[in-house]
């Protein structure tokens, strides 16, 4: 870029800035829970503001808690999120204790294997027992386990959806290479902003395919899918599942702190989330849930021995041990990181899971208004519809060029750039036999965000389709 074509940037942007009420998102934060803060830091009591006060001052305070960069507004939490101050400062603290004391890290993770305190100091969150949780590297570690270490023998049916993420294509894929597996796609329902969708649509999407195969072994699909921002009905479609005596697997990296999650009550048999996404703590980090020690599959399985090898386990041997520590331990683990997603979730429990995903919707469902007013002619593939919305929204602002993936690179980096507004790029095939893959933008919106950011970010959009079109 020239040096003149810098300071057209620069002035485009100081004018939309002037004029916009899409404010930066605030970056200095305080700290948060009992234990884990320090002598010289503040401690947020989040009790006090549930107790009454004004909700704006609550959002405000939680607001305070990030360190984002203020010179830009972050809304691509589907692909990363951000360290609360609090929990990136005592992620500081137990890196040095480990570096300074790495025998035995000064006691500060407890007695061996050094995750169980963490573990219960979270599962009651999520709507589930200690011993049916394990603190993974992130959502992939979470799906190759249970994938890879479930007993499949050729002939078997896997079915899974035409909207998944590698985490799940892959070791899917690698199952049908080795074992003779047949993966069958799910055609979910399409959505472009017109249609008219319910649950119903998606669990007889299901029902369909189990009926049409009289082996199928294990289901598998996003709670929230990324390419589209479309909450399936995980409950219901598990539900349907037990009906057939077939195990699921749910891939939730977009709900682990988006959310109010409740596993038992989900009633799958595996969970697999992302820690460093919506949960916002540290990278290499993840949820995956077992239901019961996989009881169930002695149920549905009853003809298979071992339906469940520990494929990333130092301890596949110890079946005495049980099996969430079998599939917890890998030897040498990073206790920080760990301790810093539980930490986070622990914030996230004191806020209040549900007053957060209600907080994350209701900025998604602003966000989808206004593109919508904005840009009449834009697709929007995220439902608006109740039990199927997310934080996601993903969109096309240029209905006749669906498939351009450059141009729409284009409108995200100069939205970053010039306006000050990070989002990503998406693509999916919209149905199941499409030739060419549908392009979108994906926008994310959390519990850092406000009417503001949302409003801005919109009018940007909008501010930049118009000069794009009219270039």
């Amino acid at each position: 870029m020239s040096h003149s074509d810098t300071d057209l940037t620069n002035y485009k942007r100081r004018q939309f800035l002037k004029t916009t009420t899409g404010l930066a998102v605030a970056g200095v934060g305080s700290t948060l829970f009992s234990g884990q803060a320090s002598a010289t830091e503040e401690t947020t009591d989040w009790s006090s503001f549930h107790s009454g006060g004004n909700e704006a001052d609550f959002w405000r305070e939680v607001r305070r808690q990030f360190i984002l960069d203020d010179n830009s507004t972050y809304m691509n939490i589907g692909t990363t999120g951000s360290m609360p101050k609090p929990v990136l400062q005592a992620y500081d603290k137990n890196n040095r204790t480990v570096a300074k004391h790495p025998w035995d890290m000064d006691g500060k993770f407890g007695g061996w294997p050094y995750v169980s305190e963490m573990v219960e100091s979270i599962a009651a969150g999520f709507g589930a027992d200690p011993h049916e949780i394990i603190l993974s590297r992130n959502t992939t570690d979470g799906m190759c386990s249970i994938i890879n270490g479930l007993h499949f023998e050729p002939g078997d049916v896997i079915l899974t959806t035409h909207h998944e993420h590698v985490a799940a294509t892959s070791p899917l894929n690698v199952v049908k290479q080795r074992y003779g597996v047949e993966v069958v796609e799910v055609e979910l329902p399409a959505y472009t902003g017109t249609e008219t969708v319910s649950d119903q649509d998606y669990v007889r999407a299901f029902r369909k395919a189990l009926n049409a195969y009289s082996n199928v072994r294990l289901i598998v699909f996003s709670h929230i899918t990324y390419k589209t921002g479309t909450r399936l009905p995980a409950k219901k479609i598990c539900k349907l599942a037990k009906k057939y005596a077939v195990p699921t697997l749910v891939d939730g990296a977009h709900t682990i702190g988006m959310l109010d999650l409740d596993f038992h009550d989900i009633d799958c048999d595996f969970y697999a989330g992302s820690g460093h996404k919506w949960q916002c703590g540290p990278g290499a980090t993840g949820i995956l849930y077992v239901r019961d020690n996989a009881t169930r599959l002695d149920e549905y399985w009853p003809n298979r021995d071992n339906p469940l090898w520990y494929v990333n386990s130092s301890l596949s041997h110890a079946g005495y041990l049980g099996t969430q520590l079998q599939m917890q331990y890998i030897g040498n683990d990073n206790y920080p990181a760990k301790q810093a997603l539980a930490d986070s979730c622990k914030m996230w429990d004191e806020i209040g899971r549900r007053r957060i995903e209600s907080r994350v919707l209701y900025l998604s469902k602003i966000c989808k208004s206004q593109l919508s007013d904005a840009l009449p002619q834009a697709l929007i593939f995220s439902p608006d519809v109740e039990g199927l919305d997310s934080g996601l929204t993903t969109f096309n602002p240029f209905p006749l060029d669906v498939n351009n993936g450059d141009r729409l690179t284009l409108f995200r980096d100069r939205l970053r750039e010039e306006y000050g507004y990070i989002i990503r790029t998406t693509n999916f095939k919209l149905y199941l036999d499409d030739d060419e893959a549908t392009q979108a933008l994906r926008i994310s919106t959390h519990l850092f965000h406000d009417e503001k950011d949302v409003k801005g970010l919109v009018k940007a959009i909008k501010h930049l389709y118009k000069d794009m079109i009219q270039a």
